[in-house]
């Protein structure tokens, strides 16, 4: 298997070059850049699997960075930032990011959510890999390709916004709990995923419903959770 490549976006010398070490010693390859625009600069001439970002940069921080690297590539964005208010992280899973760690930050924790992304993103794919496309209405989902299209126009999801996609497709009609979403989809204990679920769930909206407001797919059953109409 090819050797994958992470690129670690920070302001911070120390914190880049800290982030390095572990990812080497994890058998990664490392590139590195200072702010957004460098990060994007390297992404037009390097093939690259995950990013970790920081948000708070000079020339182009990473929620602007984010916004620009979603519109042409889905792989998997792991946010940094000083602030632990919910707001920023809130606002980093709406523009793209797939996941959040808040500094300070134990290293060990950032590798391992590396390689949960990475896992799901490379290795795993989806949960239905290789059982045929999945039609609902006019949604259809493809696991091969990791792609849906809506009415036959393709739509670009992230990783994230897929697996969720995909775990209520494959599973029309049933309602599953934010917890239990975000377990199947993240691979870990749900802790206040309320707000993370919630503003996923909205950007696929968003992206698969006519009328987000009024959805016909993607449907909230109040108290309980969400659910694809069949």
């Amino acid at each position: 298997m090819e050797r994958l490549t992470v690129l670690v976006v920070d302001d911070d010398l120390e914190i880049r070059d800290g982030i390095e070490i572990y990812l080497k010693n994890e058998g990664y390859r490392v590139l590195k850049a200072g702010d957004g625009r460098e990060a994007l600069e390297l992404l037009e001439r390097e093939e690259v699997h995950l990013i970790i970002l920081d948000i708070m940069m000079p020339n182009m921080d990473g929620i602007q960075a984010t916004f620009r690297i979603r519109n042409s590539r889905n792989i998997p964005i792991i946010m940094l930032s000083a602030k632990s208010e919910e707001t920023d992280k809130i606002h980093g899973l709406s523009v793209g990011a797939d996941d959040y760690v808040t500094k300070p930050f134990h290293p060990m924790e950032l590798i391992a959510r590396v390689k949960s992304q990475l896992r799901r993103y490379v290795t795993l794919g989806t949960y239905g890999a290789g059982s045929g496309n999945i039609q609902v209405g006019g949604l259809e989902l493809d696991p091969e390709s990791k792609s849906l299209t809506v009415d036959g126009e393709p739509v670009k999801l992230t990783p994230i916004e897929f697996r969720i996609t995909e775990l209520l497709m494959q599973n029309a009609g049933r309602v599953f709990s934010i917890n239990e979403i975000y377990e199947r989809v993240w691979n870990e204990e749900a802790y206040n995923a309320d707000n993370i679920v919630a503003v996923h769930i909205r950007k696929i909206r968003e992206k698969i419903e006519a009328d987000p407001k009024n959805p016909r797919y993607l449907k909230v059953v109040w108290g309980i959770g969400y659910k694809i109409e069949k």
